[in-house]
């Protein structure tokens, strides 16, 4: 057997500890390691968690501990001929940026946040704006560590326990604890980006421009009008951007590598619930076609670009003190067109309006037993938390399942169980990496209890 984690570590009872939507609340015993060597598996059930910024419950162990790895954050070596990066699990994006921008170094995929940890863009097996072009996160990882149910520390990679590995990728953390990851960045020659906004009529054309091939602008995303109806439903802006080059920049630009970032802007307290709603999430929409479709081609820093979020601190306080919740899926290409229009009509015709709707072409199926990316369109929409949420998301899943998609574990907080296996027909194939490595469910956390993840 063995011990209960330290009790000299700080231990602390947070009986509404959420996710980033705020909700769903659980109660759980939060642990703060200092050291790596702090932690232990213990024979309460855990589960890691590092800046928070899951949207629902895969980051919370109610009656269990939560281990909190934001002090487990040292760089432990880079290598300049690679780019092979070495650091502890709980280092931020936001902090690898700042240190290695100004070094002409970049993330090779990064999500719509930089304030999430390196063992949680693991966990998760994040991806980005060229997952159709670089893929996920994990093609990056060379290789991590893990300390699994035994509390044996294993080194692995896409070669060495290779199956732990690419369950542990999008296993959203529940083969062990994650103490490092080793990630390739990718070359850059300023901080600035390329990019060029084009307005599209309907979901057709919006589709037709994701999916051409352009290897020379790897970035691509469409910010998608999801309350425009008939002729104009699926309207977006289309935004492909890449990295720029020094003679694409401002002349005034005496720094080509700035690994600042933008100043937020605070959202001190909670808006009105009535303050989102479909007129005015329709008015904002028609503004924000007009002024960014008409943007054509432009420079601009990276952060913006890639963060636009990022700048408004707290921004989830927009949709009030019940939060929100997002709906993330993925179309398979077959079936995406027809898929996507059914979602969106629906959307429409409940009147419930999404501030945030974001579409992106993903690339081929990674080798992450359980990652979400897999060849077709993903779509992002954010809802306030209000009545009759539960069932408007079963219809919504009722769609992804018919249309052969699954729904991003990451974001979710309200999925049936009995739709994961057929949204991840890999499940079998994890459940028997769980038995081997935590036969008795020590790794465990509301997301796997609430989709029985793990199995009987």
């Amino acid at each position: 057997m063995h011990p209960e984690p330290s009790r000299s570590l700080p231990e602390k009872a947070a009986p509404s500890l959420t996710g980033w939507g705020g909700s769903p609340a659980g109660p759980t015993t939060l642990l703060r390691p200092e050291k790596m060597r702090d932690f232990k598996p213990g024979e309460s059930p855990q589960i890691a968690r590092g800046m928070g910024r899951g949207y629902g419950d895969a980051a919370i162990c109610g009656e269990g501990h939560t281990v909190l790895t934001e002090r487990l954050d040292r760089m432990l070596s880079f290598d300049d001929e690679t780019g092979v990066l070495r650091a502890e699990a709980g280092v931020s994006l936001a902090d690898i940026l700042t240190t290695f921008v100004p070094r002409g170094w970049f993330l090779p995929v990064t999500p719509g946040t930089k304030f999430c940890s390196l063992g949680g863009c693991l966990a998760a097996d994040v991806h980005g704006k060229n997952h159709h072009v670089d893929g996920a996160f994990s093609q990056h990882v060379t290789s991590a560590r893990i300390i699994p149910a035994d509390g044996a520390e294993r080194i692995i990679s896409p070669d060495k326990n290779s199956d732990l590995f690419w369950a542990t990728a999008g296993g959203m953390g529940l083969t062990g604890f994650i103490t490092e990851v080793s990630l390739k960045l990718k070359k850059i020659e300023t901080s600035w980006m390329a990019v060029k906004h084009t307005p599209t009529k309907d979901l057709d054309q919006t589709l037709d421009f994701l999916a051409i091939d352009d290897a020379e602008n790897p970035y691509s995303v469409a910010w998608i009008d999801c309350l425009a109806t008939g002729e104009k439903l699926g309207r977006s802006v289309v935004m492909n951007g890449r990295h720029a080059a020094i003679g694409e920049i401002p002349l005034r630009e005496n720094n080509k590598l700035d690994g600042s970032f933008s100043k937020q802007k605070p959202m001190p307290f909670y808006l009105p619930s009535f303050v989102l709603n479909k007129f005015t999430v329709k008015a904002f929409n028609s503004l924000f076609n007009l002024r960014q479709g008409s943007r054509g081609e432009f420079v601009t820093k990276f952060d913006p670009y890639f963060y636009p979020l990022d700048g408004i601190k707290n921004w989830g306080r927009m949709y009030g003190k019940k939060g929100f919740v997002q709906h993330q899926c993925v179309l398979p290409h077959e079936s995406a067109r027809d898929g996507l229009r059914a979602i969106l009509e629906l959307v429409t015709e409940s009147g419930r309006a999404s501030f945030l709707a974001v579409l992106k072409k993903f690339g081929p199926e990674g080798r992450g037993m359980l990652s979400f990316p897999t060849g077709g369109y993903t779509l992002a929409l954010d809802f306030a938390n209000k009545p009759g949420l539960d069932e408007f998301h079963d219809r919504l899943d009722g769609i992804v399942l018919n249309a052969g998609g699954r729904v991003y574990l990451v974001k979710d907080s309200r999925m049936k169980a009995d739709s994961l296996p057929y949204m991840y027909p890999r499940l079998d194939e994890f459940r028997k990496v769980l038995r081997q490595y935590d036969p008795s469910g020590k790794f465990a956390s509301d997301l796997s209890r609430r989709l029985n993840i793990a199995g009987d």
